[in-house]
């Protein structure tokens, strides 16, 4: 029997020589013709091996079953659970081990399985899902830089949690093809919150000014996520706007920064989102502002009634004015429309039209600054699929660049 001669040659050999001789072994029995019982028989001589005190033994017998799909699943599933150097051989390649069992081995396995299994060639959503949730920082950053493994919009959203702040796998995320909008949002409030932290810590700023600042960011991020969602067919402006309003970000200020950048699509979902109607009738309330069914979906979604003149005269300069050829360039603020706004609403004597006509001049400088740098920059060299922090101010730039 060839388990006998293998034995009877393995107690009078050196680890290496074993080593050498399983790889042989392994390889006999993948490619050669064996009978039944010759088969059976080297099964239990790799059975038996699975005890061999030397690593690079098991090594071996681990390299060379790990592509095979031929491979004896029990003497797979033993190495899964070897130590480190002999799990990751076939916890990244065997096509043996199911979902389930990988999951497991990730579960009760250190940093090395974990980075093993995160990078397999293809890796089902189940088992990225188990990852995103219980894996090391760096087996997550292999996770989210392996274009084979599948995310979930969950699986992505976990992970944005847990390592929101690692500008790493930040990156990571974003270089994966077609990423969530949702998700992409999730990531703005992540880059929102180091540059707070970073300021703050620093002193650079205030933390009224930094608040502001970083508030400010994410809602240009939003209404160029929701534009971008929008023209991709994808799930539009509702799944962003129902990730903003969960997260606390969908404010008053998004809202008209959308409508003075020229898009629609987000305010009508925001409305539907917060007052609860159906898309086609909100839509149809907001193509005539100055009517009272209009008044009332305002109030209805509970937004302030001092900026009701100002979202009343965004959406009729849109009606006045042609926004397509200027969004051409991006989801930016249009001087046009933050004009018309200012000088509508500049009339105002409520308490509160101080704060509002301060809004409006911030927008109105920001919007002839974008206008400027679009002049300035060469054709191509802003692109809407850029920078995740759109147009910041200069010190929030620099603030993201340290």
């Amino acid at each position: 029997m060839i388990s006998r001669h293998f034995f009877a040659w393995a107690k009078t050999t050196t680890p290496g020589e074993r080593a050498e001789g399983v790889a042989s072994l392994v390889q006999d029995f993948l490619h050669m013709d064996l009978t039944v019982e010759e088969r059976l028989d080297v099964e239990s001589i790799l059975t038996v091996l699975l005890e061999d005190p030397s690593i690079p033994v098991r090594r071996a017998m681990a390299e060379g079953l790990a592509r095979a799909a031929a491979a004896p699943h029990h003497v797979i599933v033993g190495l899964a659970n070897d130590q480190p150097e002999v799990a990751a051989v076939v916890l990244g390649r065997s096509p043996v081990l199911s979902s389930e069992e990988l999951i497991e081995c990730a579960r009760v396995s250190g940093a090395a399985a974990q980075i093993a299994i995160a990078d397999r060639a293809e890796l089902p959503a189940v088992v990225g899902s188990a990852l995103a949730e219980t894996a090391t920082r760096e087996a997550v950053l292999t996770l989210a830089r392996n274009g084979g493994a599948a995310l979930t919009c969950d699986a992505l959203a976990t992970i944005v949690q847990r390592f929101g702040q690692d500008g790493d796998i930040r990156e990571a995320i974003l270089r994966r093809p077609e990423v969530p909008a949702v998700i992409r949002l999730d990531l703005s409030a992540a880059v929102a919150a180091s540059l707070s932290r970073f300021a703050l810590e620093t002193g650079w700023l205030s933390t009224e000014r930094c608040e502001r600042v970083t508030r400010e960011a994410r809602e240009k991020v939003a209404v160029l996520v929701a534009a971008d969602a929008a023209e991709a067919g994808g799930p539009t402006a509702s799944g962003v706007a129902r990730r903003l309003r969960v997260t606390g970000a969908l404010t008053p200020g998004l809202l008209l920064r959308a409508l003075l950048s020229g898009d629609r699509s987000l305010f009508e979902s925001a409305l539907c989102e917060l007052s609860g109607l159906p898309f086609a009738k909100v839509a149809g309330l907001i193509g005539r502002p100055d009517a009272q069914g209009f008044h009332a979906l305002y109030q209805r979604a509970g937004l302030p009634i001092w900026l009701l003149p100002a979202f009343q005269a965004a959406i009729e300069a849109q009606g006045r004015h042609d926004c397509a050829c200027d969004r051409e360039e991006g989801a930016h603020l249009l001087r046009p429309l933050v004009d018309h706004v200012l000088g509508a609403c500049s009339r105002m004597t409520t308490p509160e039209a101080g704060k509002l006509i301060a809004l409006l001049r911030r927008f109105q400088a920001e919007a002839a600054r974008d206008s400027v740098r679009r002049l300035a920059l060469p054709s191509g060299d802003e692109g809407r699929g850029g920078d995740l922090i759109l147009d910041l101010p200069v010190h929030s730039r620099r603030l993201l660049a340290a």
